[in-house]
């Protein structure tokens, strides 16, 4: 009971502080896909991604744009959910652990894997909560 009452005084402040760890990777790895979207073009086309140029577009909004949208907690849940599919998606398509066979390899691609399962429920669990009173949805 005790532990509920600190963390109720303290809410807003830690859905602040979980949405800014939540978001730092995609914001950080969208601006440098922004500032090189020739060298994410030119991935997206050696892994074989089909429209290069499009989905290098669509990871850069995803990551950029509402990585930053749900750090200042605009439209929060939606985009939240938003961005825990596109999460699940690239997990599904980038980090399949399962079919490599070499050790080294398959375990980095694995911690990877779980690393954005994660993120997909910390970003699921800020569509049920909310941004809390830190945001622009609450203004």
């Amino acid at each position: 009971m005790r532990y509920t009452l600190m963390f109720d005084r303290r809410k807003d402040e830690l859905l602040l502080i979980a949405r800014v760890f939540l978001v730092a990777l995609f914001i950080i790895f969208g601006l440098d896909k922004f500032l090189n979207f020739s060298g994410t073009t030119a991935y997206m086309e050696q892994v074989g991604m089909p429209l290069p140029t499009l989905f290098s577009f669509v990871a850069l909004v995803m990551e950029l744009v509402v990585g930053v949208l749900i750090l200042v907690g605009f439209y929060t849940r939606p985009l939240a959910f938003a961005l825990a599919l596109y999460t699940l998606i690239t997990a599904l398509i980038g980090h399949r652990y399962w079919a490599i066979t070499d050790p080294g390899v398959h375990l980095d691609t694995m911690i990877h894997f779980y690393k954005n399962m994660g993120i997909v429920g910390g970003l699921l669990l800020l569509c049920i909560t909310g941004p809390g009173k830190y945001s622009l949805d609450r203004r």
